[in-house]
């Protein structure tokens, strides 16, 4: 009896042992590393024109996997930090941008619009001042489209006309997860 006393008391000690590591142990979601990417382009890559101005200027299909447990919203910025030439960039010019996307989306459909994107999104103001999808339209030289997902702890408030930098303001300290897909694009003669 006196020798099975200290083997229990082994085991108790390491069934602790394994609970406290089960417990503080990060679930399998929360190691999740949030990606974005389309069908059509891949990071680095080039943007087929049809989502350009020289085609159908229409929003190229996006999926995102990965979105962190905590998340309550997405948002979503498409910029071109290389305006107005990347030789002597300016500005970063703002194709689109959307806010508190549901964190269940999986993703954007091709063209998508305002009716197309899913329940409770919200659309800010790009660059020419409208909402939606303004594709790439570079005045010279080869540019880079930064497409930025953003999954917050929290929904945003209702933003009465928000631009960019108000979106972003709104979102300060509540980021839990960010991923970014780059594409290129240079006008064809």
């Amino acid at each position: 009896m006196q020798r099975i006393a200290p083997l229990i008391r082994f085991l108790f000690f390491l069934v602790l042992a394994y609970l406290n590591w089960a417990v503080e142990r990060p679930c399998a979601e929360e190691t999740m590393t949030l990606s974005i990417t389309s069908r059509v382009f891949t990071h680095g890559g080039e943007i087929p024109a049809r989502y350009t101005c020289q085609g159908k200027d229409i929003a190229p299909p996006l999926k995102w996997t990965g979105v962190p447990g905590n998340a309550r919203s997405l948002v979503l910025i498409v910029d071109d930090p290389d305006a107005p030439d990347p030789e002597a960039p300016r500005m970063t010019w703002v194709h689109w941008v959307l806010y508190n996307i549901p964190p269940d989306a999986a993703g954007l459909t091709e063209g998508a619009t305002s009716s197309d994107l899913p329940s409770g999104t919200r659309e800010a103001l790009n660059d020419w001042k409208r909402t939606g999808y303004g594709g790439p339209c570079p005045p010279v030289g080869r540019h880079r489209y930064f497409h930025k997902l953003y999954a917050l702890d929290m929904v945003l408030p209702e933003l009465k006309n928000p631009t960019k930098a108000i979106v972003e303001s709104a979102m300060k300290g509540h980021v839990v997860g960010q991923a970014e897909l780059v594409g290129t694009y240079q006008k064809r003669p």
